[in-house]
């Protein structure tokens, strides 16, 4: 490719204002890695929202390529695990973040961060999940090496509208788990359902001053809030539960005590996807692959065109997006 076109930020260090355009570049524009890509789909997760619109420092160096997830096939490549024509899948390892992502017709990338993408899945459907489900299904796994089971009672997922929390209703409910899905949308209570989920809960009974122990409710779950929905969360899991944590939609802090931890043996699992060992990642794509409806997937997925990924950005980071977002990189 002697060009391509990319969405490029770039910052004024004299005002430290972020700016954000259509470009078109080469391939020395980029930075150094031993494959090539050509980047057929990508998605616009709530990281990538942060990084647009400059709310977080997510972005580490500009100019950037934002985009933290990739699906495509392989130009060219020195790395002795890929070859041209290789269909792959990119989440993490500093993406958009560090290095060029994947808002852009072409990425050079470590092969190192490459894993295959399976067989059973399209390049869509590989960035209908994303981060956001490769994450949810790292939080499923982490469960069930705790020992939870379907059978120890209900299983709470936090954020249930969004990204992750929309692929772990689906995951969760179609493993046999009673999913108490919380949202602060009410009015998606009938698209969570549709997903899989056995109730609804309105997010503000989660959001007042956290107890140290509340009623016991689940025994399990995932949370991708944090804050003091995760503080009233752990407050209300059983004993001997374990809830997953990856995100931190409602702020770094965590208001809580030792209480569920000392006095119910509740265990809190912290999930990273951005640097999981490689093992792992193919492990967890391949049972999104194997465990994933693809009916729900679809309902639970938008496409959006190049040109769109700015709005986009800005629509997830304000909480206006539902489910998953897929870009049409062409």
């Amino acid at each position: 490719m002697d060009s391509f076109k990319a969405l490029v930020i770039d910052r004024d260090e004299t005002t430290r204002q972020q700016s954000v355009a259509i470009k078109t570049l080469a391939p020395a524009d980029l930075m150094d890695g031993d494959v090539d890509v050509r980047v057929e789909f990508s998605t616009v997760n709530y990281k990538d929202g942060l990084a647009i619109t400059g709310k977080m420092p997510v972005v580490r160096r500009f100019p950037m390529i934002p985009g933290v997830d990739l699906a495509g096939t392989v130009i060219a490549s020195s790395n002795p695990d890929f070859n041209s024509g290789d269909a792959v899948i990119l989440n993490g390892w500093g993406l958009g973040e560090t290095h060029m992502g994947a808002y852009s017709q072409m990425a050079r990338v470590n092969g190192d961060w490459l894993i295959p993408r399976p067989k059973d899945l399209t390049p869509a459907e590989a960035m209908a999940i994303g981060t956001a489900g490769y994450t949810a299904m790292l939080c499923v796994m982490a469960l069930e090496r705790h020992g939870v089971t379907p059978a120890g009672g209900p299983a709470v997922v936090t954020g249930a509208s969004g990204g992750v929390g929309s692929v772990a209703v689906a995951l969760l409910a179609a493993l046999g788990y009673a999913v108490e899905a919380v949202t602060g949308r009410p009015d998606e209570a009938g698209y969570l359902t549709g997903l899989g989920a056995a109730a609804v809960v309105d997010r503000s009974e989660l959001t007042g001053q956290p107890r140290m122990l509340g009623k016991e409710r689940w025994a399990s779950g995932i949370d991708a809030v944090g804050g003091a929905v995760l503080a009233n969360v752990l407050s209300m899991t059983r004993t001997g539960g374990a809830i997953a944590a990856c995100g931190n939609a409602a702020g770094m802090d965590l208001p809580t005590s030792v209480a569920p931890f000392i006095l119910r043996g509740v265990a809190l699992l912290g999930v990273d996807s951005v640097r999981a060992p490689r093992a792992l990642r193919i492990a967890a794509w391949d049972r999104l692959a194997r465990d994933l409806d693809r009916a729900k997937l679809a309902a639970m997925t938008r496409t959006i065109g190049f040109d769109d990924i700015v709005t986009a950005a800005n629509d997830i980071v304000a909480g206006k997006v539902r489910g998953r977002l897929v870009v049409e990189i062409g």
